[in-house]
């Protein structure tokens, strides 16, 4: 979990009163996050333009290596030679009938 000082906390009223001086204090990293909190629970994270961008490459770096993984195993599986059987064989492996799947 993700671990806030005091001053990087903030009541959704008393946030709105000091947006101004919120946003330039994220714009010029003097503070690195702003939790919201509404009815002392935090509802959002305000933080820079540089860090929500970089999360993203982050997120989009992780999916390309995901689907690189992916398509490492489809590879794998598709490069083998297969059997391929009826359902009517494979209920049979499986000890289903016809009665069993209605």
């Amino acid at each position: 979990m993700v671990q806030y000082s005091q001053n990087e906390l903030f009541s959704i009223t008393e946030f709105a009163k000091r947006l101004g001086s919120v946003v330039k204090d994220i714009k010029s990293e003097t503070i690195e996050k702003i939790g919201i909190l509404k009815n002392n629970k935090l509802e959002a994270v305000l933080i820079s333009t540089t860090e929500y961008e970089r999360l993203k490459q982050y997120e989009e770096i992780m999916e390309e290596l995901e689907n690189a993984e992916l398509l490492k195993i489809v590879e794998e599986r598709t490069s083998k030679p297969y059997e391929t059987i009826s359902h009517i064989e494979m209920m049979k492996k499986l000890n289903i009938t016809d009665k069993d799947l209605k």
